[in-house]
């Protein structure tokens, strides 16, 4: 199963965007409707609401009147803040119940619309956005609702602003034009992206690059996607991770490298990723442990004794085709966790070190060679490359942050 969160702003079209996908075959789990459900006539939230808020919030027939009650909760924090407290318990309860329900090989489309306001972003395997401006949407609240300006305004107001929308998307649909272009955008998704994804989830399979090598420009994205990453990473493994960092090439400004975010986790025990529960809470985030037979190690490049030492690691990666993932799981013992941040750091730090670096790659790059070799052939560069790190370090009393 592969559990997507969908969001947008009011009057961005996220409903038609779940509409099309519920067309294509996912399950939609809409959290406003599970809202409505909640507070149904004789549901023991609708009471908790009426002592709070007053009478006045209930219409005719008993049912809740969501409009009065808007009206209160839009102007006033500490009055959402109290709403949120008396639904969202049971609202995360049955939302619970329909995932559980839901076919083992299903595509689970969270529609919800307070996910950024919730800082929910790190709980899906996909976080989509759908976009568009602020003002747009005033206009189609105000043109095609009814809505009046100042209510719009609002509404709008208190809602997170596109800049953190954007900052939780992995997908961002454009919806500042026509329905079918909405609709050619989500088909592109579910095709391309989602479903692909959810089959490799469910299979226990990595995404990888193709053995043709790539080498791309900085992307400025990078440090995003990493952020995102990571912070599922910290959710699903809470207390077990003692830190966690975007590493390698995409971490450093300005330097090209593969496509692909590699991340570092340092835990107590490589076992850590062994444990069910945890595998659970990672896969959950779109997140595989790498079980191909492989014995993971890095050199120890760098830190004396034989030439040929390695130390143990273990790797995580993600299942998702549109973002190929490498997570190296150390040991807090290792000593490769720490030469990982250093040779972040002296690249920051270093332009001369920086081009010398992308030099080898484009070097490299211009030879041909597969992917899994253009990683064997940096090896001996890296151990050259360690000791001026090092000293480095210890001119600028350097140490891990």
């Amino acid at each position: 199963m592969l559990w997507v969160g969908l969001s947008g702003g009011i009057g961005s079209g996220k409903s038609t965007v779940s509409a099309r996908l519920a067309a294509l075959g996912a399950v939609v789990v809409d959290a406003d409707r599970v809202a409505r459900e909640v507070v149904e006539p004789g549901m023991p939230a609708l009471a908790e609401i009426v002592d709070r808020f007053g009478p006045q919030v209930v219409g005719a027939g008993g049912t809740l009147d969501r409009a009065a009650l808007g009206a209160v909760v839009f102007s006033d924090a500490d009055a959402r803040r109290d709403l949120e407290a008396i639904t969202h318990p049971r609202i995360a309860a049955r939302t619970r119940e329909l995932v559980a329900a839901a076919p083992e090989d299903a595509v689970v489309v969270h529609d919800i619309p307070l996910l950024v306001e919730l800082d929910r972003a790190a709980d899906y395997a996909l976080t989509v956005i759908v976009d568009v401006p602020a003002e747009v949407r005033l206009r189609r609240l105000v043109e095609l609702r009814g809505t009046p300006e100042a209510e719009a305004r609002r509404r709008i107001a208190a809602q997170a602003d596109d800049a953190s929308r954007h900052a939780a998307a992995d997908v961002l649909l454009d919806n500042s034009g026509t329905v079918e272009e909405l609709h050619a955008q989500v088909d592109r998704l579910w095709s391309g992206r989602l479903v692909p994804y959810e089959a490799a989830l469910r299979a226990g399979r990595a995404a990888r690059r193709p053995e043709t090598l790539a080498v791309v420009e900085h992307d400025d994205r990078w440090p995003d996607q990493a952020a995102r990453l990571l912070d599922r990473l910290r959710a699903a493994l809470g207390d077990r991770a003692q830190r966690l960092d975007h590493i390698g090439s995409t971490s450093v400004a300005g330097l090209p490298a593969k496509d692909v975010v590699d991340l570092q986790v340092v835990v107590a025990d490589l076992a850590v990723v062994d444990d069910p529960a945890v595998r659970r809470e990672l896969a959950r985030r779109g997140f595989v442990v790498v079980d191909d037979g492989r014995e993971w190690f890095d050199h120890a490049h760098g830190a004396g004794g034989p030439a040929d030492a390695t130390w143990p690691k273990r790797m995580v990666a993600t299942a998702d085709p549109g973002r190929v993932v490498h997570c190296h799981v150390r040991e807090s013992e290792s000593p490769a966790w720490r030469l990982a941040l250093l040779f972040r750091d002296w690249l920051r730090a270093e332009p001369g070190e920086r081009e010398r670096y992308a030099a080898l790659k484009a070097g490299l790059l211009a030879q041909g060679l597969s992917t899994s070799a253009y990683a064997a052939a940096k090896e001996p560069w890296f151990a050259e490359a360690f000791p001026r790190a090092e000293a480095w370090a210890a001119r600028t009393g350097w140490q891990p942050g």
